[in-house]
């Protein structure tokens, strides 16, 4: 049985989706990734996981406890950053945190001083100063200082520059080498792939796959925009290029296979303008989606 479980859990608000027989299973001590596009249901299940609404049907457990019946346990040893962070705006920083420690029978002093020091934040300062990135700063802090067993993670990165990024992935692998559990829930693929083991996609409120990120970067695709002075053949597309779209002399696609292969394949076109780039993950996955 996995650290974190859910069978067949279901969420409607009214007559509209959030989440329909959703079957997780995340081992201990892994990274696990959950990835979609916004609207697919992330948050909604992370909510579920935390007993902060209520399922339609199905059910939830962490640590082999019922998310519903015994949260207070469960919120003991789970951090938690949501995808947007709510705070009294007249509190200092160092305040605030040394609230939220207090709900831990242990102290937390060391631990909010080591990662306020590497995440560059200022515990003086009050949270109405504070710019979005320095608020989610403080939620990441808030997180983490009663070192967690679980650490779920709603769209952390958002409003973190990219050098903060790369000290928060950081951060959070040595969390997870000291042995906890991390959901890490995004829209962002390129960010899931640095860090996860594993990974559910989810859309539409459904789980459509969960695979390795071994398995999932073996299948790495690349968007494809170009201009070419020559009609091109018709066998030039084959099996590897999706969501073909020619207009006149411009063409793009989504390829998936070997990057050589592709290469050898323009070398022999009259090629004006090209550029490659990593689609984003709503473009991989409405060819996915269809395929199935």
């Amino acid at each position: 049985m996995g650290i974190i479980e859910t069978k067949q859990l279901t969420k409607y608000y009214g007559k509209s989706r959030g989440i329909v027989e959703v079957d997780l299973s995340i081992e201990e001590g892994e990274i696990f990734g959950f990835i979609g596009p916004n609207g697919a249901g992330k948050s909604t299940t992370i909510r579920l996981l935390l007993d902060l609404i209520k399922p339609t049907q199905g059910s939830a457990s962490i640590f082999g406890l019922d998310c519903q019946k015994e949260y207070r346990k469960i919120h003991e040893e789970i951090g938690y950053l949501p995808s947007e962070v709510f705070y009294y705006d007249n509190m200092k920083v160092k305040d605030l945190l040394s609230y939220s420690a207090s709900f831990y029978r242990k102290d937390c002093s060391a631990k909010i001083k080591e990662l306020a020091k590497r995440l560059d934040l200022d515990l003086n300062r009050k949270i109405d100063d504070l710019s979005y990135g320095n608020k989610k700063k403080v939620g990441i802090v808030q997180g983490l200082l009663h070192s967690p067993k679980v650490i779920i993670l709603d769209e952390p990165t958002g409003g973190l520059d990219p050098l903060m990024q790369q000290t928060f992935f950081e951060i959070l692998k040595e969390e997870n080498k000291r042995g906890a559990t991390v959901l890490f829930s995004s829209h962002i693929l390129s960010e899931v792939q640095k860090i996860c083991d594993r990974v559910a996609i989810i859309k539409d409120g459904k789980i459509v796959r969960i695979d390795t990120m071994s398995s999932l970067k073996e299948n790495t695709y690349l968007k494809v925009d170009m201009e070419t002075k020559s009609l091109l053949p018709e066998h030039f597309f084959n099996g590897s290029m999706n969501n073909v779209k020619v207009n006149g002399s411009e063409v793009s696609f989504l390829y998936n296979g070997e990057a050589n292969e592709l290469l050898k394949k323009l070398s022999l076109l009259d090629v004006s303008r090209i550029s490659m780039s990593e689609p984003d993950l709503e473009e991989i996955f409405m060819h996915y989606y269809e395929k199935e």
